[in-house]
């Protein structure tokens, strides 16, 4: 056996114990210490012992029972996992400068995103997808204080401005951030829907104002599971109303991530609402359906398929 297996299983067995275990049990679990002649294997356990202490592994000779007849070993499990790792502002805004500082997927994006994300559930979520950026999509001291505001559980005001173009006022108890598709999201709970939304960073029209307590987020809540997946990474106020024809309305709604069906028209065609936040990439998706398919809302995205009709035209 090579001996980083042997060193591996050894620090396995000893972390995972209920109690201490002598040598000899040690022996009769592991393959690599029931050698033949038994000085040999026990001079390799000890080395094996004196390598894995040099690692800084916390391996402890303790008593196996309260009147300390026997003694066994165990790696207990709080000296050896590391502590969960959590993040000042300066410190959330010192790591984002180090991932921006070189091009995409550098070992130093890789380092951050690694250290931002963290464990499933925490304050920032990442999916696939994208640099680990925020550049001209969303300004880095307006990532600090929405990943602060959601650390802190803190309540903020913010204008915000949807796919529509409207503008208005936003009060959210923040929950956590996610990056999707090179874009940050605030996930919080929206007081004036009274329920979890996403919003994107480069939609706000303000910095955030400071309204006191939040909240905790609901049990289960997984921040990530409020940004629509789809290549067109789209929030639930990003929505474009689309008609498609009886012929192709199954293919649409199925092709199309987050996509609802919202009615029928008296000629058959299917009305839905379509997950969106980039005009110009859901326009040439659309367009793909030909003349099977009619953008009702927003006036953007009609104008973003106009310019791409004539682009080709042209």
């Amino acid at each position: 056996m090579e001996p980083l297996e042997r060193l591996l299983n050894l620090v396995g067995l000893l972390l995972e114990t209920p109690t201490p275990l002598t040598y000899e049990q040690i022996r009769d679990t592991l393959d690599a210490y029931r050698a033949d002649n038994v000085d040999s294997a026990k001079r390799m356990f000890e080395r094996d012992k004196d390598q894995l202490r040099e690692f800084g592994i916390p391996l402890q000779l303790v008593d196996t029972d309260v009147w300390g007849a026997e003694q066994g070993y165990v790696i207990p499990k709080d000296e050896y996992y590391l502590p969960e790792i959590a993040f000042t502002p300066q410190e959330l805004g010192a790591l984002l400068v180090a991932a921006q500082s070189g091009g995409e997927n550098t070992p130093a994006e890789q380092a951050a995103r690694k250290l931002l994300y963290g464990a499933d559930g925490g304050v920032l979520a990442g999916l696939a997808g994208g640099p680990l950026a925020s550049g001209s999509d969303a300004r880095s001291v307006l990532v600090i204080d929405a990943a602060d505001a959601a650390q802190r559980r803190r309540r903020v005001r913010f204008g915000y401005r949807t796919s529509h173009g409207q503008v208005a006022e936003r009060v959210v108890a923040a929950y956590a951030m996610v990056f999707r598709g090179g874009h940050w999201y605030l996930v919080g709970h929206d007081a004036e829907r009274d329920d979890v939304r996403a919003f994107r960073l480069s939609r706000f029209t303000t910095d955030l104002d400071d309204e006191g307590e939040g909240g905790e987020p609901p049990d289960g809540f997984r921040a990530a599971d409020h940004v629509q997946a789809g290549p067109w990474a789209a929030t639930a106020q990003d929505l474009a109303e689309v008609a498609f024809s009886p012929d192709v309305a199954w293919w649409a709604l199925g092709s199309f991530a987050g996509a609802r069906q919202t009615g029928v028209d008296d000629d058959g065609w299917i009305v839905a609402d379509v997950p969106m936040a980039e005009p110009a990439l859901l326009a040439s998706l659309v367009l793909q359906f030909g003349p099977d398919a009619v953008v009702r809302s927003p006036e953007a995205l009609r104008a973003e398929i106009v310019a791409q009709l004539e682009a080709i035209d042209g």
